[in-house]
């Protein structure tokens, strides 16, 4: 079965972890976010995320997974988003399902995601998905 849903999501909690400070040319950084969501996906999850900026200080590129746990289309069960950003120039954000990662009623999920941020700062998805 294909589908697509969408929705909103607030970021609930932004935690840097580690920094790396210090080092030649560009610099290095861990964070963890959690989010809630709201529309077909209901439910929260939590990001794990590398970045690292360049020498002027400017976001370069990030990688992330991030566990989503609560309901598709009100089938509950968990998966498991990878993020990778090659860069601040132009480069396109590819978010995807980890195939393998769904549990529960989402077990064999696979598809896509898309984050669109607005100008007042909300935040909406798009997920395409096969299960």
């Amino acid at each position: 079965m294909s589908g697509s849903t969408s929705g909103t999501f607030d970021l609930t909690s932004f935690e840097p972890e580690v920094a790396e400070k210090g080092g030649p040319g560009a610099g290095l950084g861990r964070v963890r976010i959690t989010k809630a969501f709201r529309g077909g996906l209901s439910g929260t999850s939590t990001v794990h995320m590398l970045s690292v900026a360049d020498t002027a200080g400017a976001p370069a590129a990030y990688v992330a997974v991030e566990r989503f746990e609560g309901e598709l289309d009100g089938r509950p069960g968990s998966f498991v988003l990878q993020h990778s950003a090659p860069g601040s120039h132009g480069e396109r954000l590819a978010i995807r399902v980890v195939e393998g990662t769904g549990s529960g009623a989402l077990e064999g999920l696979s598809g896509t995601f898309a984050i669109h941020q607005s100008e007042d700062g909300t935040h909406s998805y798009v997920l395409e998905y096969t299960l």
